[in-house]
């Protein structure tokens, strides 16, 4: 939830390219009006032929618009609206007004104490958290510095423990992982990795902590 609401406003500025740059410097000067007219309907066309049959019309080496933020924007904003619905449904409190997506995410985190009450409704909102999370840092082209830790696993024994600086955690990275708790998501999620806050792995505590997209 913390890299969706870090992340998402990255979004939108991402959607059209060049669009930050283009409002610090002068264009070059207008074309004719009848080579502007045309240029736009070919824009146009391309952009229809991308998003109908995933085209690209010859001579054009990109659509105005990345379609694939749009969609991720789209994907991430009815996730959400669908989530926090979903949560309040199953919590018995009443709808709540419109919001832009990050205060949605806020508003659901403000809600996790309850949620974490009901093992069904917390299950749900990690899975679409992180599902979410995931999309969001793939159409971003995130990567993330990795550092290898020295020493092994508490749970799984392997030397398989990798630093994330960027977030200030300890993750196994084993996928094998498994721990002895069994209400904890290693034993029926995939994508769960055991996470340590960087100041608990330096205090020596060895409990898993959240997890990992």
């Amino acid at each position: 939830m913390g890299t969706l609401l870090q992340q998402f406003p990255e979004l939108s500025a991402e959607l059209v390219p060049g669009r930050s740059a283009a409002a610090h410097r002068p264009g070059p000067p207008p074309p004719p009006a009848d080579l502007a007219g045309r240029l736009r309907a070919e824009r146009e066309e391309a952009l229809l032929l991308q998003q109908r049959h995933g085209l690209v019309a010859p001579g054009h080496s990109a659509a105005p618009l990345r379609l694939h933020i749009s969609d991720t924007l789209r994907d991430i904003t009815d996730g959400v609206v669908e989530l926090e619905e979903a949560v309040r449904e199953r919590l018995g409190l009443p709808r709540v007004r419109r919001a832009p997506v990050p205060e949605r995410l806020r508003r659901i985190a403000g809600l996790l104490d309850a949620v974490a009450a009901d093992p069904v409704l917390a299950a749900h909102v990690r899975d679409e958290t992180r599902r979410m999370a995931r999309r969001c840092s793939r159409a971003l082209g995130d990567t993330e510095t990795v550092v290898r830790v020295p020493g092994r696993c508490p749970w799984c024994d392997s030397v398989s423990l990798r630093a994330f600086p960027d977030r200030g955690a300890v993750l196994c990275v084993n996928p094998a992982c498994r721990c002895t708790d069994p209400l904890c998501g290693c034993h029926d999620d995939p994508a769960y990795r055991h996470t340590w806050d960087e100041g608990e792995w330096r205090r020596g505590d060895s409990g898993p902590k959240g997890a990992a997209e």
